[in-house]
């Protein structure tokens, strides 16, 4: 399986009240999956807008979020430091699935 452009791991939204999990990584263990979406649903829950886990063309993992223009219950600083934190907290989580993507799913 090759992917020449993004490819979503992830993601949850606050205006749907929905996780999503690409089919593309079943074989991803169910606790990596369960944290993924915990550590998402939050992410929505704290600050709003939407959040996805995205891997680039070279297989590293992208915390990318996004609002919609008219959603005023946005924290926009709220957002960013939570990214920050996420980086922080799950760096070895995200390492791993970075690692995973390469060997597992794109192994050009």
């Amino acid at each position: 399986m090759y992917y020449d452009e993004d490819l979503v791991l992830c993601g949850a939204s606050s205006y749907t009240k929905k996780f999503y999990f690409n089919e593309d990584f079943e074989i991803v263990p169910k606790a990596v999956k369960d944290e993924l979406k915990i550590m998402c649903v939050l992410f929505t829950e704290d600050v709003g807008g939407t959040i996805q886990l995205v891997y680039d063309e070279n297989g590293n993992l992208e915390i990318v979020v996004d609002k919609e223009e008219d959603d005023i219950l946005y924290d926009e600083i709220g957002s960013a430091l939570k990214v920050k934190e996420m980086q922080r907290e799950k760096k070895e989580l995200f390492e791993s699935l970075e690692t995973f993507y390469k060997v597992m799913i794109d192994p050009s």
